[in-house]
């Protein structure tokens, strides 16, 4: 091909790339939250049908044994503009959820428990003088907020979060996620990003669901290790001859990992007195804190080094034959777990009448939708390249990038993590409330033909 040809051919693309940015430059929506952005995603993206069928745990289908009141039993609460509070709200299928959402753009949308009856006409119930309106069924939730880790992060505090802090929260999904598939059996586990600043986790599965009060209270206080004084300088007291297992699991598997690898150098936890002071009270013998105290002021490293050498040399006088103390040796994993562990806010876990935000909501603050996260690559999540309102707006006027559906949602950003929840949550999560019911319903049946025979 003569060389001028090629030239050519070489400016129309350069053109015609030129135009596709042009085009999406021409498009772009302006960064921000609205309700004229949250009507247009409500209307186009929002993912309707698939917070329906997961919702309704299979009830939704043509089986004997499906209980058809059973979505309709469920609370929704939406919080509208200047912050107007509607708890209560129900819905009987997709299509009527999806035009009350549509009517009333909720700047946030709650989900609470399944209710022994329609929690709209609760005070119809309430005048027969029973007590019949209760909650009868609520996943086993857990909402795990940035902000409860201020004393253990330097980067940022309150709603602010960074890459540099951001892992405390992927301990936690590796943490709580393991003990709750391997130590409590559970299966049809959710992870959620909050939208700004922490996480929040869906246990889905029959048996979570239908957990009373108490029973949710235990499994929260299988997770509890944060049970010193608030106002102690030491608030994790890890007690007795041996860790439990779970404890041990989590210490070798992720904290001890993320502690040194991490957080340590990230969060610069001995850059400086005031720093190494707080560790240092943690240890509960004034000789070893001196004799650490001492050459720690008077041997100045550089800031790259600093974290990693006080570290070890920490451990290696805590660990050193001189020091044969079991107390003063648990230091070096108290110190881990204070900087570490998962904090859960633990009343929003034990009671089942608590509401959480729905997957797929946007943020108001941040405008970010949250999205959910795989707990297997958790560590890849990166919280500020989440989708944003007034990205996936801008994504629609230049027509998206038109996946293989035909919903909108497959022509945005927002398309991977749909498709996420539905292969990997929701088609599995189905099947198995599909079993479920068959199962109960073959029962009920053979009950009812043995009591005949009988």
């Amino acid at each position: 091909m003569p060389r001028e040809e090629v030239e050519n051919g070489r400016d129309d693309m350069l053109i015609d790339g030129n135009e596709v940015e042009q085009r999406r430059l021409e498009n772009a929506v302006p960064e921000g939250f609205n309700a004229d952005y949250l009507k247009a995603y409500y209307g186009k993206i929002f993912p309707y049908a698939d917070i329906f069928k997961w919702l309704s745990y299979g009830n939704d289908g043509k089986h004997p044994g499906c209980d058809h009141s059973y979505f309709g039993r469920r609370e929704f609460s939406f919080t509208l503009d200047n912050d107007i509070y509607l708890r209560f709200q129900s819905f009987n299928t997709a299509s009527e959820l999806e035009n009350a959402i549509k009517e009333k753009c909720p700047f946030k949308i709650d989900i609470g428990p399944v209710y022994s009856v329609d929690p709209s006409k609760r005070h119809a119930y309430s005048q027969g003088g029973d007590n019949v309106f209760t909650p009868v069924e609520k996943e086993l939730v857990f909402d795990i907020d940035i902000s409860d880790y201020d004393d253990a992060r330097y980067c940022c505090s309150g709603a602010d979060v960074c890459l540099e802090c951001w892992p405390l929260m992927t301990i936690a999904i590796k943490v709580i996620d393991t003990s709750l598939r391997d130590d409590f059996g559970f299966s049809h586990i959710l992870w959620v990003y909050s939208g700004r600043r922490g996480v929040h986790c869906w246990v889905c599965d029959g048996k979570a669901r239908r957990l009373n009060n108490e029973q949710r209270a235990a499994i929260v206080d299988y997770f509890r290790v944060y049970k010193g004084n608030e106002n102690s300088s030491k608030k994790v007291s890890l007690v007795g001859p041996a860790l439990h297992p779970f404890l041990v699991r989590s210490y070798t598997e992720v904290l001890k990992d993320y502690f040194e690898k991490r957080l340590l150098s990230s969060q610069n936890l001995f850059l400086n007195e005031e720093r190494f002071e707080k560790i240092l009270e943690m240890i509960p013998d004034e000789s070893v804190t001196s004799e650490l105290r001492g050459r720690w002021l008077s041997n100045k490293r550089s800031r790259e080094e600093i974290n990693v050498a006080r570290w070890d040399q920490l451990k290696n006088l805590l660990q050193s034959n001189k020091q044969k103390g079991q107390g003063l040796r648990r230091c070096i994993e108290e110190i881990v777990f204070t900087f570490t562990y998962p904090r859960l806010d633990m009343e929003v876990s034990k009671h089942m009448n608590h509401l959480l935000k729905a997957p797929f909501c946007v943020h108001p603050k941040t405008g970010r939708v949250c999205v959910p996260i795989n707990p297997k690559n958790c560590e890849e999540f990166d919280p500020s390249a989440v989708p944003t309102l007034s990205q996936l707006l801008g994504e629609l006027n230049t027509g998206g990038f038109k996946g293989e559906g035909d919903s909108e949602w497959d022509g945005t950003s927002l398309g991977d993590c749909v498709r996420y929840f539905r292969e990997s949550f929701l088609q599995h999560l189905l099947k198995s409330c599909k079993e479920e019911i068959e199962t109960s319903y073959n029962a009920k049946v053979q009950q009812s033909r043995n009591s005949i025979s009988w």
